[in-house]
């Protein structure tokens, strides 16, 4: 049965097949909820099971906060063969995403990545502002980055993250001599990273000229940092320090507990949007925290995402993300609501241990 739906899950994010949506996740959930443990006494108590529920609607959704207390999987964690951690403090324990298997996770990044950032089928330099693969190898977005930079970028493709630093002076080189060989970028990283080089390139006075083709993907990342910019100023960064147009840079919204990603769809429009769209094998909603159901259109609330990507540990994700629907099925995100809970949505040991 697991293989027969990896592969149905595998032609659907490849665009190989097409699937009614409803019936897959259903599917889906009836996988998890034999071989999860966690999840089966969690939607137990909430007394939805593959014979109560009916809809995708009603699938109990998993705050991402649970993947810090429990390892949710739907195999032996000893088999994982990659383990991919949040980004934890001194005084908050880290989450932890265990795959079974890469092969749905790297499908889903190949496949949204070329839609929203190379529909022209560029192959440019990509210049990485995060650690390397090698360095950070519990880091799902360094994952990601390798994983782009192997299957999409030149051979000159590099780093410029090393032990938690920047390293800029290797980076204004490389731009350098790109812009001398009028060789088209694509600079890639945390909206952190991309603002301590704008700094750096503010004191030294420097300002480029990237040529015609060149293109950004910003992953937001200003999450417990000391200071945050508004995505309006830093793309206006983009084109004062690298001469990239905002309607050249996309952001891309993710997370450690998800296998999909999601992008603004600037290329696909042209122009600056903060509208990301979902691709066919995902589903997105808003849901009000104080009813725990699901908010109208342009309404905001909590982002919760339907990923069957996470075929292996848990597809219905809650998380603490503000956003709103809009007409077209697209969404915004609209922040952060730190410590926000969904109505009814809480999976501790403690509510379990109380079954």
């Amino acid at each position: 049965m697991s293989a027969e739906l990896q592969i149905r899950l595998l032609d659907c994010i490849r665009g190989r097949r097409t699937e009614v949506f409803d019936s897959l996740a259903l599917e889906m959930f009836a996988f998890q909820f034999e071989r999860n443990a966690v999840y089966r006494a969690y939607c137990e108590q909430h007394r939805r099971t593959p014979v109560a529920v009916r809809n995708w609607r009603e699938i109990p959704a998993v705050p991402t906060a649970a993947f810090k207390d429990f390892a949710l999987t739907c195999f032996p964690v000893e088999d994982a063969v990659a383990e991919f951690h949040t980004s934890g403090t001194t005084r908050a324990k880290a989450g932890k995403h265990y795959f079974r298997t890469l092969e749905l996770y790297d499908a889903t990044i190949r496949q949204s990545f070329a839609a929203h950032l190379l529909p022209d089928a560029a192959r440019l330099p990509m210049l990485v502002l995060t650690a390397s693969p090698a360095e950070a190898p519990h880091s799902s977005l360094a994952h990601m980055m390798g994983a782009v930079a192997q299957q999409f970028g030149r051979p000159e493709s590099d780093f410029y993250i090393s032990h938690d630093d920047l390293l800029a002076e290797k980076l204004v080189h490389d731009l350098l001599e790109a812009q001398w060989a009028h060789q088209p970028v694509f600079v890639l990283g945390t909206a952190f990273a991309f603002g301590k080089f704008f700094e750096h390139c503010h004191r030294q006075d420097l300002k480029f000229e990237m040529s015609e083709g060149s293109r950004a993907m910003e992953t937001g990342g200003f999450k417990g940092r000391s200071r945050e910019m508004p995505k309006k100023d830093l793309y206006v960064q983009f084109e004062s320090f690298l001469g990239i147009s905002p309607s050249r840079v996309v952001n891309e919204y993710g997370m450690t507990e998800l296998s999909t990603q999601f992008y603004d769809e600037t290329f696909r429009v042209g122009h600056q949007s903060d509208l990301k769209t979902v691709p066919p094998w995902a589903r997105v909603l808003v849901i009000d925290p104080n009813s725990g159901r699901e908010a109208a259109v342009n309404e905001r609330g909590l982002i919760r995402i339907y990923d069957p990507a996470n075929m292996w540990s848990i597809m219905c994700v809650q998380t603490e993300d503000l956003g709103v629907l809009r007409d077209d099925g697209e969404f915004e995100v609209l922040g952060r609501a730190a410590g926000a809970e969904v109505r009814g949505c809480s999976l501790t040991a403690e509510t379990l241990s109380s079954r």
